[in-house]
């Protein structure tokens, strides 16, 4: 997938601005797709120079014009042809694994800061879905679209929790390995 098709999928459900892009994937992506307000921009240069979306001009006292963009009939084509694809599963590329992978041969101490520092950053991240979660919880009767964002969001969620099991995992593990004689000697 790329940046253009995120976009494309923004943009077919409002017509928004490239800084409106970027507070969207701030809020509503954030768990699976990140991207700079200088990518954006970049993309939808792009993307309207390829007829995939058009822009109209909003004028606004005392700063630059805003282009508020939508999707073209070509841009939904890009997006449906898209979207009929079949998807693959994204290659994991984790440090952290591989940092656990040799963990027999580094000192534990290091791994073990390194597990509690990433253990708080995913649940630091957890509480911030959860927060968002509540106010998709507060609607009686959500649209469709919302209850597809919530699906999302729901996706981060677990998947947040699961970095965080993982992580008491690999520390329970290490609190009842034994001491070899090497580091029992020392």
């Amino acid at each position: 997938m790329a940046l253009a098709h995120t976009i494309l999928a923004v943009l077919s459900q409002s017509p928004c601005s490239g800084y409106d892009i970027g507070k969207r994937f701030d809020a509503d992506l954030s768990c699976y797709w990140k991207a700079s307000q200088q990518q954006i921009y970049r993309e939808l240069s792009k993307m309207e120079t390829d007829g995939w979306v058009e822009f109209e001009k909003i004028p606004q006292a005392g700063k630059p014009d805003k282009k508020v963009y939508k999707v073209t009939p070509a841009g939904f084509q890009v997006l449906t042809q898209w979207f009929a694809e079949p998807t693959e599963p994204t290659p994991i590329r984790e440090d952290l694994l591989v940092k656990v992978m040799a963990a027999a041969q580094m000192p534990r101490e290091l791994l073990l800061k390194e597990l509690h520092h990433r253990r708080q950053l995913h649940q630091t991240q957890l509480g911030f879905y959860r927060d968002k979660e509540c106010c998709f919880q507060a609607v009686d009767a959500p649209s469709a679209a919302e209850r597809f964002k919530y699906l999302t969001l729901r996706r981060g969620i677990r998947y947040e929790e699961d970095w965080i099991a993982w992580c008491d995992e690999v520390l329970d593990a290490l609190k009842q390995e034994q001491p070899s004689r090497d580091e029992s000697a020392d």
